[in-house]
Protein backbone atom coordinates (compact mmCIF):
# COMPACT_ATOMS: atom_id res chain seq x y z
CA UNK A 1 0.00 0.00 0.00
CA UNK A 2 1.80 3.17 -1.21
CA UNK A 3 0.73 6.80 -2.63
CA UNK A 4 2.01 5.80 -5.99
CA UNK A 5 3.14 9.28 -7.38
CA UNK A 6 4.83 10.24 -4.02
CA UNK A 7 6.69 6.94 -4.46
CA UNK A 8 7.88 7.62 -8.24
CA UNK A 9 9.15 10.97 -6.43
CA UNK A 10 11.35 9.38 -3.68
CA UNK A 11 12.62 7.06 -6.21
CA UNK A 12 13.61 9.70 -8.69
CA UNK A 13 15.30 12.04 -5.53
CA UNK A 14 17.60 8.54 -5.01
CA UNK A 15 18.18 7.52 -8.17
CA UNK A 16 18.67 11.51 -9.53
CA UNK A 17 17.51 10.41 -12.88
CA UNK A 18 14.39 10.07 -14.70
CA UNK A 19 16.08 6.99 -16.73
CA UNK A 20 16.69 4.94 -13.78
CA UNK A 21 14.26 5.18 -11.79
CA UNK A 22 11.75 4.39 -14.60
CA UNK A 23 13.79 1.22 -15.04
CA UNK A 24 13.31 0.45 -11.41
CA UNK A 25 9.42 1.24 -11.32
CA UNK A 26 8.94 -0.56 -14.83
CA UNK A 27 7.11 2.09 -16.08
CA UNK A 28 8.57 4.57 -18.92
CA UNK A 29 10.22 7.23 -18.62
CA UNK A 30 7.83 9.80 -19.88
CA UNK A 31 5.46 8.84 -16.99
CA UNK A 32 7.69 9.22 -14.54
CA UNK A 33 8.01 12.87 -15.91
CA UNK A 34 4.11 13.11 -16.02
CA UNK A 35 4.13 11.76 -12.36
CA UNK A 36 6.71 14.34 -11.22
CA UNK A 37 4.93 17.22 -13.22
CA UNK A 38 1.85 16.86 -11.78
CA UNK A 39 3.12 16.26 -7.90
CA UNK A 40 5.16 20.33 -9.10
CA UNK A 41 2.17 21.40 -10.43
CA UNK A 42 -0.63 20.05 -6.97
CA UNK A 43 2.48 21.35 -4.37
CA UNK A 44 3.11 24.55 -6.17
CA UNK A 45 6.83 24.50 -5.62
CA UNK A 46 9.87 22.73 -8.04
CA UNK A 47 11.14 19.65 -6.82
CA UNK A 48 14.28 19.33 -9.18
CA UNK A 49 16.92 21.37 -10.52
CA UNK A 50 18.11 20.19 -13.85
CA UNK A 51 22.10 20.78 -14.15
CA UNK A 52 23.06 19.62 -17.69
CA UNK A 53 23.48 16.40 -18.24
CA UNK A 54 21.83 15.43 -14.21
CA UNK A 55 19.14 16.81 -11.77
CA UNK A 56 19.67 17.85 -8.28
CA UNK A 57 16.75 18.57 -5.55
CA UNK A 58 15.66 21.89 -4.59
CA UNK A 59 15.02 22.56 -0.98
CA UNK A 60 11.40 22.12 -1.28
CA UNK A 61 12.49 18.37 -2.34
CA UNK A 62 14.87 17.94 -0.04
CA UNK A 63 12.14 19.00 2.33
CA UNK A 64 9.47 16.40 0.30
CA UNK A 65 12.00 13.63 0.75
CA UNK A 66 12.46 13.84 4.46
CA UNK A 67 8.04 13.56 4.73
CA UNK A 68 7.54 11.56 1.71
CA UNK A 69 9.97 9.11 3.64
CA UNK A 70 7.84 9.14 6.83
CA UNK A 71 4.96 9.19 5.31
CA UNK A 72 5.75 5.60 3.06
CA UNK A 73 6.62 4.31 6.31
CA UNK A 74 3.76 4.90 8.13
CA UNK A 75 1.58 3.60 4.90
CA UNK A 76 3.70 0.82 6.19
CA UNK A 77 2.44 0.66 9.71
CA UNK A 78 -1.10 0.71 8.53
CA UNK A 79 -1.04 -1.49 6.37
CA UNK A 80 0.75 -3.84 8.57
CA UNK A 81 -1.89 -3.61 11.26
CA UNK A 82 -4.72 -3.61 9.27
CA UNK A 83 -3.42 -6.98 8.10
CA UNK A 84 -3.62 -8.33 11.96
CA UNK A 85 -6.45 -6.46 13.00
CA UNK A 86 -8.59 -9.66 13.03
CA UNK A 87 -6.00 -12.09 13.64
CA UNK A 88 -6.60 -14.34 16.73
CA UNK A 89 -3.57 -15.88 17.43
CA UNK A 90 -3.35 -18.08 20.66
CA UNK A 91 -0.18 -19.48 21.81
CA UNK A 92 3.05 -19.40 24.13
CA UNK A 93 6.34 -17.92 22.19
CA UNK A 94 9.30 -18.42 23.58
CA UNK A 95 12.06 -15.34 22.89
CA UNK A 96 15.45 -15.16 23.76
CA UNK A 97 17.57 -12.28 23.83
CA UNK A 98 20.94 -11.01 25.02
CA UNK A 99 21.16 -8.81 27.98
CA UNK A 100 21.17 -5.35 26.17
CA UNK A 101 17.92 -6.47 23.84
CA UNK A 102 16.32 -7.88 27.19
CA UNK A 103 16.95 -4.86 29.43
CA UNK A 104 16.77 -1.88 26.91
CA UNK A 105 14.98 -2.78 23.63
CA UNK A 106 12.46 -5.48 24.49
CA UNK A 107 10.01 -3.86 26.99
CA UNK A 108 8.59 -1.57 25.08
CA UNK A 109 8.25 -3.69 21.68
CA UNK A 110 6.82 -6.81 24.62
CA UNK A 111 4.48 -3.91 25.45
CA UNK A 112 2.98 -3.05 22.04
CA UNK A 113 2.74 -6.25 20.74
CA UNK A 114 0.68 -8.04 22.99
CA UNK A 115 -1.68 -5.11 23.92
CA UNK A 116 -2.77 -6.34 20.24
CA UNK A 117 -2.34 -10.07 20.92
CA UNK A 118 -4.13 -10.34 24.16
CA UNK A 119 -4.22 -14.04 23.60
CA UNK A 120 -0.60 -15.20 23.18
CA UNK A 121 1.69 -15.79 26.09
CA UNK A 122 5.46 -14.69 26.04
CA UNK A 123 8.87 -16.84 27.69
CA UNK A 124 11.92 -14.91 27.91
CA UNK A 125 15.00 -16.42 28.44
CA UNK A 126 17.98 -13.69 28.98
CA UNK A 127 21.89 -14.96 28.15
CA UNK A 128 24.60 -13.44 26.21
CA UNK A 129 24.62 -14.31 22.39
CA UNK A 130 26.31 -17.59 22.98
CA UNK A 131 23.95 -18.71 25.41
CA UNK A 132 21.29 -17.52 23.46
CA UNK A 133 22.43 -19.25 20.09
CA UNK A 134 22.80 -22.19 21.76
CA UNK A 135 19.54 -22.18 22.98
CA UNK A 136 17.96 -21.91 19.54
CA UNK A 137 19.83 -24.93 18.66
CA UNK A 138 18.46 -26.98 21.32
CA UNK A 139 15.08 -25.58 20.36
CA UNK A 140 14.83 -24.02 23.95
CA UNK A 141 13.21 -21.16 22.02
CA UNK A 142 11.56 -20.28 19.39
CA UNK A 143 13.17 -17.07 18.29
CA UNK A 144 16.04 -15.06 19.69
CA UNK A 145 17.79 -11.09 19.46
CA UNK A 146 21.78 -11.01 19.72
CA UNK A 147 24.30 -8.97 19.09
CA UNK A 148 27.63 -10.00 17.88
CA UNK A 149 29.26 -11.60 14.69
CA UNK A 150 28.87 -14.75 14.85
CA UNK A 151 28.13 -16.77 11.74
CA UNK A 152 26.55 -20.44 12.22
CA UNK A 153 25.12 -22.58 9.01
CA UNK A 154 22.24 -23.57 10.73
CA UNK A 155 21.12 -20.36 12.13
CA UNK A 156 19.17 -17.84 9.90
CA UNK A 157 20.46 -14.28 10.78
CA UNK A 158 17.94 -11.49 9.98
CA UNK A 159 19.19 -8.04 10.78
CA UNK A 160 16.83 -5.69 13.06
CA UNK A 161 18.22 -2.57 14.75
CA UNK A 162 21.36 -0.34 15.14
CA UNK A 163 23.25 0.38 18.11
CA UNK A 164 26.44 2.02 18.63
CA UNK A 165 28.81 1.19 21.02
CA UNK A 166 30.57 3.96 22.77
CA UNK A 167 33.43 4.43 25.69
CA UNK A 168 31.63 6.13 29.12
CA UNK A 169 33.11 7.81 32.10
CA UNK A 170 31.22 9.54 35.17
CA UNK A 171 30.56 12.93 34.38
CA UNK A 172 33.54 13.85 37.06
CA UNK A 173 36.48 11.52 35.64
CA UNK A 174 38.62 14.18 34.26
CA UNK A 175 38.60 12.90 30.88
CA UNK A 176 34.76 14.07 30.62
CA UNK A 177 35.92 17.28 30.45
CA UNK A 178 38.07 16.69 27.21
CA UNK A 179 36.96 17.22 23.28
CA UNK A 180 38.40 14.09 22.03
CA UNK A 181 40.70 11.42 23.77
CA UNK A 182 43.78 9.64 21.79
CA UNK A 183 44.04 5.80 21.69
CA UNK A 184 47.45 6.08 23.10
CA UNK A 185 45.70 7.68 26.29
CA UNK A 186 43.05 5.50 26.23
CA UNK A 187 45.11 2.33 26.66
CA UNK A 188 46.32 4.09 30.00
CA UNK A 189 43.46 4.55 30.98
CA UNK A 190 41.66 1.60 33.98
CA UNK A 191 38.78 -0.21 31.66
CA UNK A 192 35.68 -2.19 32.69
CA UNK A 193 34.40 -4.30 30.30
CA UNK A 194 31.90 -7.23 29.54
CA UNK A 195 33.18 -11.04 30.08
CA UNK A 196 33.71 -13.44 27.31
CA UNK A 197 30.46 -14.29 25.23
CA UNK A 198 28.94 -11.32 25.57
CA UNK A 199 27.82 -10.04 21.96
CA UNK A 200 29.07 -6.81 23.18
CA UNK A 201 32.53 -7.67 23.93
CA UNK A 202 32.43 -9.56 20.28
CA UNK A 203 31.48 -6.65 18.62
CA UNK A 204 34.27 -4.42 20.13
CA UNK A 205 36.96 -6.89 19.45
CA UNK A 206 35.97 -7.09 15.85
CA UNK A 207 36.80 -3.26 15.73
CA UNK A 208 39.45 -3.21 17.68
CA UNK A 209 41.10 -5.59 15.54
CA UNK A 210 41.07 -2.76 12.63
CA UNK A 211 43.17 -1.08 14.60
CA UNK A 212 45.70 -3.90 14.98
CA UNK A 213 44.28 -3.76 18.75
CA UNK A 214 43.54 -6.58 21.27
CA UNK A 215 42.17 -6.23 24.78
CA UNK A 216 45.56 -7.18 25.99
CA UNK A 217 46.75 -4.04 25.01
CA UNK A 218 44.48 -2.03 27.36
CA UNK A 219 44.67 -1.67 31.17
CA UNK A 220 41.81 -4.21 31.55
CA UNK A 221 41.09 -3.80 35.35
CA UNK A 222 37.46 -5.85 36.01
CA UNK A 223 35.33 -7.90 33.64
CA UNK A 224 31.33 -7.68 34.60
CA UNK A 225 28.43 -9.93 33.17
CA UNK A 226 25.77 -7.40 33.46
CA UNK A 227 25.42 -4.03 31.87
CA UNK A 228 23.92 -2.85 34.89
CA UNK A 229 26.89 -3.71 37.06
CA UNK A 230 29.15 -1.97 34.77
CA UNK A 231 27.27 1.26 34.50
CA UNK A 232 27.01 1.10 38.74
CA UNK A 233 30.65 0.69 38.79
CA UNK A 234 31.89 2.97 36.75
CA UNK A 235 29.48 5.60 38.78
CA UNK A 236 31.58 5.16 41.92
CA UNK A 237 35.22 4.54 40.50
CA UNK A 238 37.47 6.91 37.72
CA UNK A 239 37.08 3.75 34.63
CA UNK A 240 36.59 3.75 31.56
CA UNK A 241 33.05 1.51 30.32
CA UNK A 242 32.11 0.11 26.62
CA UNK A 243 28.43 -0.04 26.47
CA UNK A 244 25.89 0.22 24.42
CA UNK A 245 24.57 3.62 24.27
CA UNK A 246 21.10 2.50 24.20
CA UNK A 247 21.87 1.01 27.73
CA UNK A 248 23.03 4.26 29.29
CA UNK A 249 20.07 6.79 27.56
CA UNK A 250 18.71 7.58 31.28
CA UNK A 251 22.00 8.03 33.20
CA UNK A 252 23.27 10.31 30.11
CA UNK A 253 19.63 12.67 30.22
CA UNK A 254 20.43 12.73 34.07
CA UNK A 255 24.11 13.90 33.74
CA UNK A 256 25.24 10.90 35.62
CA UNK A 257 27.13 9.84 32.57
CA UNK A 258 29.45 11.08 29.62
CA UNK A 259 30.59 9.51 26.21
CA UNK A 260 34.24 10.16 25.67
CA UNK A 261 35.10 10.35 21.71
CA UNK A 262 37.99 8.45 20.71
CA UNK A 263 40.35 9.44 17.97
CA UNK A 264 39.54 7.57 14.91
CA UNK A 265 37.23 4.61 16.30
CA UNK A 266 33.37 4.82 15.77
CA UNK A 267 31.60 1.33 16.86
CA UNK A 268 28.27 0.06 15.33
CA UNK A 269 26.95 -3.13 15.36
CA UNK A 270 23.33 -4.65 14.26
CA UNK A 271 20.95 -6.10 16.83
CA UNK A 272 20.46 -9.71 14.84
CA UNK A 273 17.12 -11.69 14.53
CA UNK A 274 18.02 -15.57 14.70
CA UNK A 275 16.06 -18.60 14.23
CA UNK A 276 16.48 -22.18 12.71
CA UNK A 277 16.75 -22.52 9.13
CA UNK A 278 13.17 -23.24 7.38
CA UNK A 279 9.61 -22.38 7.56
CA UNK A 280 8.49 -20.09 10.74
CA UNK A 281 6.35 -21.28 12.55
CA UNK A 282 2.57 -18.63 12.67
CA UNK A 283 3.75 -17.15 16.15
CA UNK A 284 7.05 -16.80 15.28
CA UNK A 285 6.57 -15.16 11.83
CA UNK A 286 4.24 -12.63 13.31
CA UNK A 287 6.34 -11.28 16.17
CA UNK A 288 8.98 -11.06 13.34
CA UNK A 289 7.43 -9.10 11.44
CA UNK A 290 5.20 -6.83 14.09
CA UNK A 291 9.35 -6.00 15.28
CA UNK A 292 10.63 -5.49 12.00
CA UNK A 293 7.20 -2.81 11.64
CA UNK A 294 7.76 -1.46 14.90
CA UNK A 295 8.75 2.55 15.15
CA UNK A 296 11.42 2.25 17.45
Amino acid sequence: MKNFRLHVFLVVARRLSFTKAAEELYITQPAVTKQINVLEHNMNTKLFERKGTHIELTRSGKMLVEYGQKIEKLYEQLYFDLNILNQKEKGKLSIGASTTVTQYVLPQLLANFLEKFEDISINIINGNTEQIEQSLRKNEIDIGIIEGQSKRSEIHYSEFLEDEIVFVVRNSHPAARKNMISLDELRLMPLVIRENGSGTREVISFHLKKHNLKFNDFNVVLEFGSTEGIKNYILNSDTVAILSLNSILKELHRNELTVLKIEDIRIYRKFNFIFSEGKLNPLTNLFLEFAKHYNF
